[in-house]
């Protein structure tokens, strides 16, 4: 059985037909695979979903209890269909996970999802997987992006609350992996006292706590005066009147697109923190090296300059155009 018998691109999204399953579809369908819960990856509305069980929590915390008819939990090594899948840490988010699918006979496929090499203190870090094809995203595929150590971007972040003791700092965080991140980058970093929050973000924080992770002392950001001075919020939360309770605040937003300074302008950033949970372009070609598949699939973001570097290393590999995953709207 060759790979595109056992996966390949459809509108719908990523289609195994000897599994009768889809990984990370962009509409319902009646099987759906799911690598995390960001959501141009995990949609409601399927038939069944079979995901990590903190990615299903966190579909049922987002979407409600009725987001899919039936779920299952992914534990172990489970058949569906004539294929044989397992879950994997992807070190992007909480509950990431690559996705393996190995046939009775054929190679092995890996599809990461969006994966991080980078260490992440709010989520298992990525795992190694050997296989045959390896399905990789292209989001920071240039070489241009080389991301930072995220603790020297926290540095700046004190530094600036150091110069500027009477300015709230808002700091624009995704609601989900990123807000928790960036707290707890912060309190690697030194910053002890109440850390504000965003009311879009209380769900989500607590769930993170539940699981153990330690996020120090949270406050509400909602009071007319509020007592911190850095306040974490959805990106969505600045072009709203929220921002308005806070007199002249310091700006920031955390995200790996912030070392494209025309980006961080448009935003309107005064201090852009170059925080990323995907892949940069010496993690992801060290990544491949260190698999060394056969044949490399490239889904979204930059396709063509990854696809330039495995010519010049003479590795097989091949865009899927797929659409619909980009970074998660708020």
């Amino acid at each position: 059985m060759r790979a595109d018998q056992i996966l390949h691109p459809t509108e719908a999204g990523l289609y195994c037909p000897p599994g009768d399953f889809f990984i990370d579809p962009v509409r319902p369908v009646p099987r759906a695979l799911i690598t995390h819960g960001h959501g141009d990856h995990a949609r409601s509305g399927h038939g069944s979903v079979l995901a990590t069980r903190q990615t299903l929590e966190i579909m049922a915390i987002r979407y409600g209890e009725d987001f899919t008819r039936t779920r299952q939990v992914a534990e172990g090594q489970i058949r569906v269909g004539d294929v044989t899948v397992s879950f994997h840490p992807a070190g992007h988010i909480l509950g990431s996970a690559q996705i393996r699918v190995r046939p009775d006979k054929g190679p092995t496929i890996v599809v990461s999802g969006d994966y991080c090499r980078a260490p992440n203190p709010v989520c298992a870090p990525y795992e190694p997987v050997p296989c045959d094809v390896f399905v990789t995203e292209a989001t920071f595929g240039l070489p241009v992006f080389r991301h930072p150590d995220p603790l020297s971007e926290m540095a700046r972040l004190t530094a600036s609350m150091a110069e500027f003791p009477e300015r709230p700092h808002l700091i624009g965080a995704y609601a989900l992996g990123k807000a928790q991140r960036v707290i707890s980058l912060a309190r690697q970093a030194g910053i002890d006292g109440p850390i504000a929050i965003h009311g879009a973000l209380q769900r989500l924080c607590d769930y993170h706590v539940e699981q153990g992770i330690e996020l120090g002392e949270l406050i509400p950001a909602t009071a007319a005066d509020v007592p911190a001075q850095l306040v974490i919020a959805p990106p969505s939360a600045f072009a709203s009147p929220w921002v308005q309770r806070f007199r002249d605040p310091v700006i920031g937003f955390a995200s790996g697109w912030m070392s494209v300074r025309a980006r961080a302008r448009q935003r309107g950033v005064e201090l852009p923190l170059i925080v990323s949970d995907h892949v940069d372009w010496p993690q992801v070609t060290r990544t491949v090296r260190e698999l060394a598949p056969s044949e490399l699939w490239i889904t979204h973001g930059n396709e063509d300059g990854l696809m330039r570097w495995c010519e010049l290393e003479g590795i097989p590999a091949r865009p899927l155009r797929l659409v619909g995953y980009e970074d998660e709207s708020e």
